[in-house]
């Protein structure tokens, strides 16, 4: 079990920038996929990126070319650089790990609040 503490989070204007933290309580190192979802009411939690052990990344359609996922393997932390934000990006943004292909168990944050208003 890992404990994740995500951190932000915010108010942007449309077209602003804003980078998502997560913080893991052990080495992000072999956890083998690491995911930022978001979910706003009325919606299904939708998948916006993840990367794997391998750094290997996927992405949303609707972020794609916007929002990069990232890991620092010295501070334990994935990032989720965010640009060019949209109004419809606005919702709450949970970090996820799965930290093996062999369980389907994975353990969440506790959320981030993006709001994209002017």
């Amino acid at each position: 079990q890992v404990q994740l503490v995500e951190s932000g989070g915010g108010l942007v204007q449309p077209g602003g920038s804003l980078r998502l933290s997560c913080t893991a309580s052990k080495s992000i190192f072999s956890i083998a996929y690491m995911a930022w979802f978001r979910h706003t009411p009325g919606k299904q939690r939708e998948l916006v990126a993840g990367v794997t052990s391998a750094d290997v990344t996927n992405y949303a359609d609707s972020v794609k070319g916007r929002f990069t996922i990232s890991r620092d393997l010295a501070k334990d932390t994935v990032y989720l650089q965010m640009n060019s934000l949209k109004p419809e990006d606005t919702a709450v943004y949970y970090c996820n790990a799965r930290s093996s292909w062999s369980s389907p168990r994975s353990d969440w944050g506790q959320g981030t609040r993006v709001t994209v208003s002017s």
